[in-house]
Formats: C-alpha cells, sequence, structure tokens
C-alpha cells in the first residue's frame, strides 16, 4: 500500500513535469517563444533547480521524518504548477518552473529510501520498479488529462486542473505512511553500519564518486535520460508540427502510448533485474544496453514516418524501452551504499542523470532545431532527433562499462 501511495505521488510529479512538453504549441504561439526558450523551460530551468535542492533535501531526509518532507515537496510543486497557468512571459513561466523544480527535488530521493526499507535487498529492483510507475502513468496522464483539458478551455486552465490536486494529495500522504525503521531489513547490515548516523555530506558525496560503480552507473544514467527527456519532451510538438497531429490527436492517442509501453518498460526492467541479476549481476547494465540497441532502429522510423499514425508507431519502442534503466540502476545504488546514506545516495544519482539528461537533453534538440529551422522550417525537429543517435550509442558503451564495474564490486556481490 505504501509504494503503491508513493507511486501515486510520483504520478502527480511527472505529470507536473509532462505537462510542460504537452502544452509546448499553444505556449509557444501565445508567448511567442522559440524551440531553444521551449527546451530551457521544459529542461534546464527545470534541471537546475531540481538537481541543486537534491542534495540538502536529502541531507535532511538521512536525518529527520521523511514523510514529512516528501509532504511538503508535494504541496510545493502542485501550487507552482497551478500558478503557470497565470504567466504571462518566458520570464515568468520559468520562475514558476525553477519553484516546481525545487519542490520536487524532495519527491524521489526520500521515496528510495523509504522503499528501501520496506523491500528486503533481492526485491528492491521490483519494489522500486513499482515505484518508478509514477514516471509513464504521470507522462501518461500529463497529456490524456492536460491535453484535454486544454483542448476544450485553454492551456493555462491545463496547469490549474494539472496543479492544484497535489495539494489535497500532500495531506493524504502525512496522514497515511508511515516513517519505517531505517535499515530493518539489511541483513548484511544489522550491526553497527545500518544504524550508525548518517555521515557529513561531504564524506557521502566523495564516497559516492570514490566508487567506481556508482560512478560509472550515474554517467550512463545521464546520457541514458539525456535521450529519453529530448525524446518526452519533444514527440508532442513534433507530432503536432511536422507529423500533422492536433492537440486533441495527441490527448487522446500519445498519451495512451506512452503510458501502457513506459509501464511495461519500467516494470519489466526491475523484475528482469531482481531475477537476472541472481545469475550475474550484469543485468542490471545489460538490460538497459539492449533496450537502448533496439531503439536506433525505431529513431530512424519514427524520422522517416509520413504521418502521425505511423510516427505513434515508432514512438512506442523507445517509449517502452527508454526507462529501462531506470530501476535497475537504481537497486544498483541502494544495495551498493549503508542504509543512512541511502537518501544522499538517491539524490546524488538523480543530481547527475537530470542534471545531463532534463537538463541537456530537451535543450539540445531544441538548440539544433533552431539551428536548422532556416534550411529545413519546421522539419528541422527530424534533425534534433537524428542528432540523438550518437548519444544514444555513447549511452550503449557507458553501460557496458558500469556492467564491467558493477561485476567486480564485492558489496554488491555480497548484497545481490
Amino acid at each position: 500500500m505504501v509504494v503503491g501511495l508513493l507511486a501515486v505521488v510520483y504520478t502527480f510529479n511527472f505529470m507536473d513535469r509532462q505537462i510542460m512538453s504537452t502544452l509546448a504549441e499553444p505556449i509557444r504561439k501565445d508567448l511567442g517563444l522559440s524551440d531553444t526558450a521551449l527546451g530551457a523551460l521544459g529542461g534546464l530551468n527545470f534541471a537546475i533547480f531540481y538537481t541543486t535542492f537534491g542534495i540538502p533535501v536529502a541531507w535532511l531526509s538521512d536525518r529527520y521524518r521523511r514523510v514529512w518532507i516528501m509532504s511538503a515537496a508535494c504541496a510545493i510543486w502542485s501550487i507552482f504548477t497551478a500558478a503557470c497557468g497565470k504567466a504571462t512571459s518566458f520570464t515568468q513561466l520559468a520562475l514558476f518552473r525553477i519553484m516546481v523544480g525545487a519542490g520536487e527535488a524532495g519527491g524521489s530521493p526520500p521515496s528510495y529510501s523509504l522503499i528501501s526499507d520496506y523491500f528486503p535487498a533481492k526485491e528492491r529492483g521490483t519494489g522500486l520498479a513499482l515505484y518508478s510507475l509514477g514516471v509513464p502513468l504521470g507522462s501518461m496522464l500529463g497529456v490524456l488529462y492536460g491535453g484535454r483539458v486544454a483542448a476544450a478551455y485553454n492551456w493555462r486552465i491545463a496547469f490549474y486542473a494539472v496543479g492544484l490536486p497535489g495539494v489535497v494529495l500532500a495531506l493524504i500522504m502525512l496522514l497515511v505512511v508511515r516513517e519505517p525503521k531505517r535499515g530493518g531489513l539489511d541483513e548484511m547490515t544489522a550491526g553497527a553500519e545500518a544504524h550508525a548516523p548518517a555521515p557529513p555530506v561531504g564524506q557521502v558525496i566523495a564516497a559516492f564518486f570514490a566508487n567506481r560503480t556508482l560512478r560509472c552507473v550515474a554517467i550512463a544514467c545521464g546520457l541514458s535520460a539525456f535521450v529519453g527527456y529530448a525524446m518526452l519532451n519533444w514527440n508532442s510538438p513534433l507530432l503536432m508540427r511536422v507529423k500533422g497531429a492536433s492537440l486533441k490527436d495527441v490527448a487522446n492517442y500519445y498519451g495512451w502510448v506512452i503510458g501502457i509501453t513506459g509501464v511495461i518498460g519500467t516494470f519489466g526492467a526491475g523484475w528482469l533485474a531482481d531475477r537476472l541479476g541472481h545469475k550475474d549481476r550484469r543485468w542490471y547494465a545489460w538490460i538497459p544496453v539492449i533496450a537502448f540497441t533496439l531503439t536506433l532502429p525505431a529513431l530512424a522510423g519514427l524520422i522517416w514516418a509520413p504521418t502521425w499514425q505511423i510516427a505513434l508507431i515508432f514512438i512506442a519502442v523507445p517509449a517502452l524501452l527508454n526507462n529501462m534503466y531506470l530501476a535497475p540502476a537504481l537497486a544498483i545504488v541502494q544495495n551498493a551504499v549503508p542504509p543512512g546514506q541511502r537518501t544522499m545516495a538517491g539524490a546524488i544519482l538523480l543530481f547527475v542523470l537530470n542534471l545531463i539528461g532534463l537538463g541537456g537533453g530537451p535543450l539540445f534538440l531544441g538548440r539544433i532545431s533552431d539551428m536548422a529551422k532556416p534550411r529545413f522550417g519546421d522539419h528541422s525537429l527530424l534533425v534534433g532527433y537524428g542528432a540523438l543517435a550518437p548519444v544514444i550509442v555513447i549511452a550503449i558503451i557507458a553501460h557496458l562499462v558500469a556492467a564491467s564495474s558493477i561485476a567486480r564490486d564485492k558489496r554488491l556481490a555480497a548484497a545481490l
């Protein structure tokens, strides 16, 4: 039940994040924005504050009640999502998105730590995969719900409709979720390590980046997220601007595609990692290697697709595969550090993942599109999508390097 409620909170978290890309085209036309500006709103502006606030929030979560912190964070990001509906300029919208990012920084790291105290080490991949379903479900609802409200009324009303229910959810979480004992399910750390006080933040950060496995996993995740967030933020504009779909078409069909495929891919990756990882720990990295290898031909098909209906078929493939790095990586990080460092370790992973991925991916694709626009017009977005192919290849290589490090990690050998 607790993991289910946390997944619902994460769903609202991602719905509030995804609504920006869903409404990108009407916002662009209303406020007169460039693709670079849209990429910054959906990525860099949000990511800088999301990642920056994540570290101090994690420090607090390793010392104080995680449920209180998460409830406050949910209320903050929900209020400022609704406030985006009042924006009349790029500057105002950017400021509101910054505050959404600051609030969302208090969502995932405490959740990772809580879930690790509800599931034993050998089942954490599944538990974290259940929680991570909030990514595809939130993305789906951001399109289905937000898009339909915007199509029926306008983009401003959509922000109100998506943001305000989160305030109620914050209160429910505060009343329902129980704070578990830290490290209570860690057999290998049942002694002093499980109950040791959280070390200073600088020590945890230094230890994270000194660990070759964690360093490799974080970089591989960042490159994976670069591709995933770039496509997630620009799929709606691509379908509408280049492939001929309307906002109503996007709301009615695209949302279901990313929701259903994302749920299967996200949960499937965690389930597979828990089962295959017992035989060979390298499967925690091999799963995303296979997923991103299959993404390459789908990306080519998406660029070629002559209609939005055919484009949706090709979008379904990366929508299924692009999140398959997340649950295995979270399990590796949570199992590779002592219980008192898990929230901080999760925050550091998200710092790297989102600074590279969320901060770079949408902005990169938008900037490439603006540079190609004088020659290709509205089809310049296709040039941006094509530029993702080399990044996918680099991400595959990074996961292979991570697999090599995972195989030699003694702590993971004991935990898994």
